[in-house]
């Protein structure tokens, strides 16, 4: 087992690298990207980094792309400059090379609301037949948009392991399958029998990349998926119920379905919330909060 460093020390390691090389201009600056630095720092030990310094730049995007579930924008980017001084300083990235800006989906989290099995199924009825399987899925399985581009049945592809309680997906049944989703986290998730035939209909012959949000993903299925199939789905929420609160609505349908019917199997609540939060893909079982409003 490697050994890693404490989060303060790897943090303070890289602060003094920049000092001594004169890219930190003020102590307010160190304060916030020792503070960054350390954050990054705890999130590599969980995932088998050996330390930030090793840290390559598609681990840094996915490290972002995790956070942006978690935090505002102006603490994203943040964290995003520490990350950038770093490689900058180490060589992983041009002295005047960027990384990429990451968009934080914090606010659209927090402002979208759970849909009824009714009204998911009332917008799925006014899209087209690609982007309807696409809405059944992720109100099903309670994916994230990009999710959909990268379904892969589970004995083509390995989870990540991660700890999983006995009561995951316990009251439910369906065929397994995995998805790529925050933080790079390969995950099960649980599709219905049916709506997994249908899945299967759509099956491409190879392969294909696609391209959602500058990110590339290897897709195995004719569905929709990522930021088309999000524009979709609100479309036809407008259209359908005069109103919309996106397409992360059905990833709060799904959390606040399976808590009750957690509960109702007779568990106790923080038992349900973490079943949930390793359903869901989080990486903290606090992050599910947010979706139970």
């Amino acid at each position: 087992m490697p050994k890693f460093a404490k989060a303060d020390t790897q943090a303070k390691n890289v602060i003094k690298g920049l000092t001594k090389a004169q890219r930190i201009k003020s102590l307010g600056t160190a304060r916030n990207y020792m503070q960054s630095l350390k954050t990054v720092a705890n999130w590599s030990k969980d995932i088998g980094i050996n330390g930030i310094q090793a840290m390559s730049i598609e681990q840094a995007r996915i490290y972002l792309e995790y956070r942006a579930e978690i935090v505002g924008q102006k603490a994203l980017d943040m964290e995003r400059q520490a990350i950038q001084a770093m490689m900058q300083l180490n060589g992983k990235l041009q002295p005047k090379e960027t990384l990429y800006r990451v968009k934080s989906c914090l606010e659209e989290i927090k402002r979208s609301r759970a849909y009824t099995k009714d009204q998911a199924r009332a917008i799925s009825h006014r899209q087209t037949a690609k982007h309807q399987l696409a809405t059944q899925i992720a109100y099903a399985a309670g994916l994230r948009a990009h999710e959909l581009l990268t379904l892969a049945k589970a004995r083509e592809r390995s989870a990540d392991k991660r700890p999983a309680l006995d009561s995951k997906w316990h009251g439910r049944s369906g065929e397994l399958y995995t998805v790529q989703g925050k933080g790079g986290l390969i995950r099960h998730v649980l599709i219905p029998t049916t709506l997994a035939n249908k899945l299967e209909q759509q099956r491409l012959a190879q392969p294909i990349t696609v391209v959602d949000r500058k990110i590339n993903y290897l897709q195995r299925y004719d569905i929709a998926g990522g930021k088309k199939w999000s524009d979709s789905f609100s479309k036809a929420s407008n259209r359908a119920l005069l109103f919309s609160t996106g397409a992360h609505g059905l990833r709060h349908s799904y959390a606040q379905e399976r808590m009750v019917e957690l509960k109702s199997l007779g568990y106790k609540y923080e038992t349900a919330l973490e079943t949930v939060s390793q359903e869901m893909g989080h990486f903290r079982a606090e992050i599910t909060l947010v979706y139970l409003r």
